[in-house]
C-alpha cells in the first residue's frame, strides 16, 4: 500500500480539566486553612474575654473604700501578678518594686504616679487625681503582667 494514501487522521488532544470540581487535594488544602483561621479567631476571642474579665476583676476590686484602701488593693493585685510572671517577684520591696514594674518602658512607677503604691495605703489622706493617675498605671501594668506567658 502506498504510505501517502494511508487514511490516517490528526492526533486529537483531550480538552483541558475543568477548575470545578477541584481535585481532593485542594479540598483537603481548604479544610486545613479555614481550620487554622478558626482556631485564631477562637484564641483571640478567648484571650480578648480573659482580659476583659481580668479588666473587671481589677475595676472592682480597687473601686471600693478609702483611697488609701483602693492604693493598697491595686498594690495587693500588681503583687498577684507579679507572682504570675516571675515567681518571688511579689517579694520585692521598696524601690526594686518599683523598678520591677517600670519593666522596660520607662520610670512611670519609680519617678511618675505609680509611687503611690508604696506608701499611699498607708496616708490618712490622698488626693483623688494622683489615686486616679496611680489607678489608670496599676490597671495597665496588670493587665500586661496577667498577660505575660512564663
Amino acid at each position: 500500500m502506498d504510505p501517502a494514501r494511508l487514511p490516517l487522521r490528526d492526533v486529537h488532544l483531550p480538552p483541558p480539566p475543568s477548575w470545578w470540581p477541584p481535585a481532593p487535594g485542594w479540598w483537603w488544602l481548604g479544610g486545613a486553612v479555614l481550620l487554622a483561621l478558626l482556631v485564631v479567631a477562637c484564641i483571640r476571642l478567648w484571650r480578648r474575654a480573659r482580659r476583659r474579665r481580668w479588666r473587671r476583676w481589677f475595676d472592682a476590686q480597687c473601686a471600693a473604700g478609702s483611697p488609701p484602701q483602693r492604693i493598697a488593693a491595686m498594690s495587693a493585685l500588681l503583687r498577684r501578678a507579679a507572682r504570675r510572671r516571675r515567681p518571688g517577684a511579689e517579694l520585692l520591696q521598696g524601690e526594686d518594686w518599683l523598678r520591677f514594674l517600670d519593666g522596660d518602658e520607662g520610670a512611670a512607677f519609680s519617678a511618675g504616679a505609680g509611687r503611690l503604691l508604696l506608701e499611699g495605703g498607708f496616708r490618712p489622706r490622698l488626693e483623688p487625681a494622683a489615686v486616679e493617675a496611680a489607678g489608670e498605671l496599676a490597671r495597665a501594668r496588670f493587665l500586661e503582667l496577667m498577660e505575660a506567658r512564663r
